[in-house]
Order: C-alpha cells, then structure tokens, then sequence
C-alpha cells in the first residue's frame, strides 16, 4: 500500500477518524533526514498495510498541523490510534522501533 500524501484539508479525515492504526511522517521536501527516512516508510507501508496506515505531510505546506502536534523538528512521525497521537519518533529512526510501536498497540 503507498504512502498516502495529506493536506490540512484531509488530515482529520484520512488521520482522526481512520479505524486503523495511522503513522504520520512530518516532513519537508528540502530536508535531507526526512529523504533518508522515505524508503523505510514506503517498506513500513508496504509490508503492515492490514494494521497500520502511513501517511505523510508537508509542515511547510500544512504549518498549522505540524504546530497542532508540537511539531519542532523533522524528521517526525507519530503514531495515531483512535485519533490520538499515542507515539512519537523524531529524526531518523529504525524501521525495527517503528514496527515494534505498531505491534504493541
């Protein structure tokens, strides 16, 4: 399943009122950690596409979203359950911690 690409507009939508387990990567397109963290999102995606949805945002195109999360520096990505953020991972991160998280909610 791909990364799915979200505005301010559909992040309420596509994020809090999502049944699955919903991991939002906070990036910007000039950062070069958040490039580095692409691929292991798309894996992540890929392979827990029947319990977790992967998502990613622009916080220089939706900077009132990354300020609503407390978003201070990226690479960030939380974890929403329920359309709660239950988990936080900042900077690059093992695609092993990711998973974990998931499993354990």
């Amino acid at each position: 399943m791909a990364v799915t690409v979200l505005t301010s507009a559909t992040f309420e939508e596509e994020v809090l009122k999502e049944d699955k387990v919903v991991l939002v990567d906070f990036y910007a397109d000039w950062c070069g950690p958040c490039k580095m963290m692409a691929p292991t999102l798309d894996e992540i995606a890929d392979e827990q596409s029947d319990v977790l949805k992967v998502c990613k945002i622009n916080v220089d195109d939706a900077p009132d979203v990354a300020r609503a999360y407390r978003v201070m520096s990226i690479p960030n990505m939380v974890l929403f359950k329920d359309g709660k953020a239950v988990n936080r991972f900042v900077g690059v991160t093992d695609k092993s911690d990711i998973v974990e998280a998931v499993k354990e909610l």
